[in-house]
């Protein structure tokens, strides 16, 4: 995993979820289940945040071909 840079988009787990088409709950869901690794940051006890370049990875890794 890379180091954030500052001028790369990041994103709490709301705007994240919001970004991927998911609900904020799914994403809380597959992070503590492992079900789907998207890496994060974790800043404090509670907040999560999320590199643009690692959702963007994600999305084309489960992009289906037609």
């Amino acid at each position: 995993m890379k180091p954030i840079t500052l001028n790369e988009r990041k994103f709490t787990r709301p705007e994240a979820a919001e970004y991927l088409g998911v609900a904020t709950r799914t994403l809380a869901n597959w992070h503590s289940s492992g079900r789907v690794k998207i890496p994060f940051y974790k800043v404090g006890k509670k907040k999560t945040i999320y590199r643009q370049s690692d959702l963007d990875a994600f999305l084309d890794s489960v992009r289906q071909p037609f």
